[in-house]
């Protein structure tokens, strides 16, 4: 029996390569190709592949948020995350959205046909030193809000804006940010981005 592929990648040489890749195998097709997040759920009701295979980092809507609507969409179709970056945050994330396995894009060729094939069999593929690093990595002392607020300055926005895109006050954008400090030991706002990044909670 043939698996059928979904595969969203947003660089083109990289799609290009990994489906030449996939159809080269005699039990693997890929049905259909995306480079965008926004487009996996229409693609994948259009052509109901067994295994979509999804980058994390896509334009327009992000490869674990995606995954995770396609789960509720189409629950029969098992999803495999490709990543350039094996981060333990990322993972977990992953292991949140009830993904069927996690990949790093540097894998050898053999091991993604057979995650896609273990995937398709209704097995769980991650790779298990990541796993491992996942497991042992210390959980994130902030909340979803406080998360929120911290990764919309580390992206540069001053507390006026963050209260404006939050929809808060410009006083409960201060607070939670005082309270990150805080929480993460930190001496200052910078330092609380730092550590939060190093700690792959910014996801």
């Amino acid at each position: 029996m043939t698996i059928r592929i979904l595969l969203a990648e947003d660089m083109n040489m990289v799609r290009g390569a990994l489906v030449a890749l996939l159809n080269l195998e005699d039990d693997l097709e890929v049905v259909c190709e995306v480079e965008r997040g926004d487009q996996i759920i229409d693609a994948a009701v259009r052509h109901v592949p067994d295994v979509a295979i999804i980058d994390i980092d896509l334009p327009g809507l992000d490869g674990l948020t995606a995954a995770e609507r396609l789960r509720k969409q189409l629950p029969e179709c098992h999803t495999l995350i490709l990543t350039s970056l094996g981060r333990p945050g990322a993972l977990r994330k992953a292991l949140a959205a009830h993904v069927s396995g996690f990949l790093v894009k540097d894998a050898p060729p053999e091991e993604l046909a057979a995650a896609v094939r273990n995937v398709a069999a209704g097995q769980r593929v991650f790779d298990s030193q990541l796993a491992l690093s996942a497991w042992n990595s210390a959980d994130n002392p902030l909340t979803t809000r406080e998360t929120e607020v911290l990764r919309l300055a580390a992206d540069g926005l001053e507390p006026v804006e963050i209260a404006r895109h939050l929809q808060l006050s410009l006083g409960t954008v201060r607070n939670y940010l005082t309270t990150t400090v805080t929480k993460l030991n930190a001496r200052n706002r910078v330092d609380a981005i730092k550590i939060a990044r190093a700690a792959d909670w910014l996801l």
